[in-house]
């Protein structure tokens, strides 16, 4: 099991993250500064995520004095997101950069992404031929990073809206019904009310994937049953 050392000084996005990840399988470690956070590191976690800004010593410092010791990859996190904060992060030894507010599923790709490569540096694991991919009619939805792309390009996706999208992809043709998709992803109990928030998620999918949004052809509607994913 991976072990993820979070260094945030804010204690509803520790817990946030803290859940996420345990959810996925990750063993998780908590330090709101620091100094308790190198205090940590003697457990030797395969991932640290650091926000930049702490009171007392700054995400900034504690990586310069991590990277003294280990080589472990360091996640940042922060409020900024110039372009100029992002090489200053990296340039005290991080090896990536998340601005907040971030996607929890924009998170886990990068977690999974340093911490495949982290294990592959020492020799744990060799580098997979394939990744996990579904591509269908020009979207291309990578499973491993939470990554998709259509037509070539990298198109964000809210958490919600990534893992519809996964579900109808992966059963092309099948027909979900509003509770369905909403038992599924959102893994609550079904009310009549909800149809209407899986048809506002069904809608902001296509207006990201479909060349008309009013005309869809890759998630259809079928009346009174539900939605498929599939071609005309």
């Amino acid at each position: 099991m991976e072990k993820i050392l979070i260094i945030e000084d804010d204690a509803d996005i520790r817990e946030g993250v803290r859940i996420l990840l345990e959810g996925e399988g990750y063993s998780v470690s908590e330090a709101e500064n620091g100094r308790k956070g190198l205090e940590l590191l003697k457990e030797e976690p395969d991932l640290v995520i650091l926000d930049v800004m702490m009171p007392g010593m700054s995400g900034l410092k504690t990586c310069e004095e991590i990277r003294k010791i280990s080589y472990v990859p360091v996640l940042f996190l922060t409020a900024k997101s110039q372009e100029s904060d992002k090489l200053i992060g990296l340039m005290a030894g991080g090896d990536d950069y998340l601005a907040k507010p971030f996607s929890y599923s924009e998170l886990l790709g990068r977690v999974k992404a340093l911490i495949r490569r982290w294990k592959i540096y020492r020799g744990k694991e060799e580098p997979e031929q394939e990744q996990r991919y579904i591509e269908l009619a020009g979207i291309r939805l990578n499973e491993e990073f939470n990554e998709v792309s259509v037509k070539g390009t990298n198109v964000e996706f809210s958490d919600i809206e990534y893992n519809i999208l996964r579900l109808l992809m992966k059963y092309p043709g099948k027909i979900f019904s509003a509770q369905n998709l909403y038992e599924s992803v959102w893994n609550e109990p079904y009310f009549y009310n909800c149809n209407s928030t899986v048809m506002v998620h069904i809608r902001r999918l296509r207006v990201k994937i479909e060349e008309d949004p009013k005309n869809p052809k890759l998630i259809l509607t079928v009346w009174g049953k539900g939605y498929r994913f599939g071609e005309h």
